[in-house]
């Protein structure tokens, strides 16, 4: 029998922990190019953090103050030495950026009638700073990306690392709005084509900005239309009606005036996005006292709120114009008294409101044109409507419309207005907001 050595022991054992540590090795090595926690993986994941540290600034448009918050994060995405922004220059004297151009805190912006250098993120800055816009501009004229070679850059300092910028367009919907420019050593195709791609990106999210600003200034327009809807026929007939009274019954008078200033002071007032439904009634109230003292005992109305329903947020004037609606549509042709009756009820997660009529309703299908859009586009299949029809149509529509598109945009297209109508057989509008919804009341 032959009897293993020491030595022949310790050569087997190292020689089997190499062999485990190899494989070992091997193992990791597949977990590192197939796992989560890979190389490329994490380059993956700090690419996307800085994209998202980068997207909320962005979205406010290109400004001075959002380039600012973005331009170290861009610099981070591209491995730059320096990156700068620079904006295709536009008077508007409500720019609060034009202000400070003109009151001569830019520094050294290097402001021209082409474009003005919005922020330089980066080293180099007292050196290269004022030259930013010199070299963008050939980029804002073209739409085109340019590189700009050494010689163009040189500066005295010999540790200056900036010796190119790599130039990209900034565009929305195509018009070109501004420059990305990345400062380094040097230039290659690969980092040429990253600057382009960053650039890409930053146009997308100026793109998403000009749509929030579309969408703004659309529902700036819509409560602009709602306004208008307060019909100045209404705003006339009550101060007629008010003046009526001064003399037979100067206290009635009186107390209608101060519902009138009531409602104005509501109505016209600079609007929050919401309000609460204990407010909107309050107002529909001091709405429907005027219209009584108009109509008389003609017009009839019942309110029925359930009490848990009152603090809920509702969209600013988004019950009144249905309430005006009734009156205005439903009474027309009517003889006899008329009725409104609105009622808001707890629904458990929602407050389910309505609003109903017992007036000459209207034909379902044109209710349906006037819903799906303005004019009534949309062939439903049905005989052109008349003329007398569609100035009807529109007068009833246009706050149905208005508040639908408003509810549909705020909570969601399931809770769109579901109108029930016939002619001959009244109108009921239901809506339903929702009681819990997390920031629907901004501060």
């Amino acid at each position: 029998m032959i009897v293993p050595s020491v030595l022949d022991v310790a050569a087997c054992g190292v020689a089997a922990a190499s062999a485990l540590g190899f494989s070992a090795t091997r193992r990791w090595l597949r977990s590192r190019r197939h796992g989560f926690g890979t190389l490329a993986d994490e380059a993956t994941f700090a690419t996307l953090h800085t994209i998202s540290r980068a997207s909320p600034s962005l979205r406010a448009g290109l400004t001075r103050e959002s380039a600012r918050k973005s331009a170290r994060h861009l610099r981070v995405l591209l491995g730059a030495e320096a990156v700068a922004l620079v904006s295709v220059h536009h008077s508007d004297p409500g720019d609060p950026d034009d202000s400070e151009e003109a009151d001569g805190k830019d520094g050294a912006s290097g402001d021209t009638g082409l474009g003005r250098l919005l922020v330089w993120d980066g080293a180099g800055g007292d050196l290269h700073s004022e030259t930013a816009l010199v070299h963008a501009q050939p980029a804002l004229a073209s739409g085109r990306p340019r590189v700009v070679a050494p010689g163009v850059l040189a500066c005295d300092d010999p540790l200056c690392r900036i010796r190119v910028a790599m130039v990209a367009p900034l565009t929305v919907e195509g018009r070109v709005v501004g420059a990305l420019t990345a400062y380094g050593p040097g230039a290659s195709a690969a980092r040429v084509r990253a600057v382009g791609e960053v650039a890409r990106w930053v146009s997308s999210q100026l793109e998403l900005a000009e749509l929030d600003s579309s969408r703004t200034r659309l529902a700036e327009a819509e409560m602009r239309a709602l306004r208008a809807q307060i019909s100045p026929h209404f705003v006339y007939n009550s101060l007629t009606t008010i003046a009526s009274f001064v003399r037979t019954d100067p206290e009635r008078a009186r107390e209608l005036l101060l519902d009138f200033a009531d409602f104005a002071r509501y109505s016209f007032r600079n609007p929050r996005d919401f309000t609460t439904l204990a407010d909107e009634l309050r107002s529909i109230d001091r709405y429907l006292l005027l219209e009584r003292a108009r109509f008389g005992e003609r017009l009839q109305f019942s309110v029925e709120v359930a009490p848990e329903v009152l603090p809920v947020a509702v969209p600013f004037l988004s019950l009144q114009p249905l309430v005006e609606n009734s009156i205005r549509h439903g009474m027309e042709g009517a003889r006899e008294s008329f009725h409104i009756q609105i009622v808001a009820r707890d629904a458990g997660a929602e407050a389910a409101i309505s609003v109903e009529d017992d007036g000459v309703g209207m034909d379902p299908e044109r209710l349906g044109e006037i819903l799906a859009g303005p004019g009534g586009g949309r062939d439903t299949g049905r005989a052109r409507t008349t003329a007398r029809e569609r100035r009807a149509g529109a007068g009833a529509g246009i706050g149905l419309a208005n508040v639908d598109e408003r509810m549909r945009q705020v909570y969601g297209d399931e809770y769109g207005l579901t109108v029930e109508t016939a002619l001959g057989a009244g109108t009921k509008v239901n809506l339903r907001v929702p009681k819990y919804r997390p920031g629907v009341f901004p501060d």
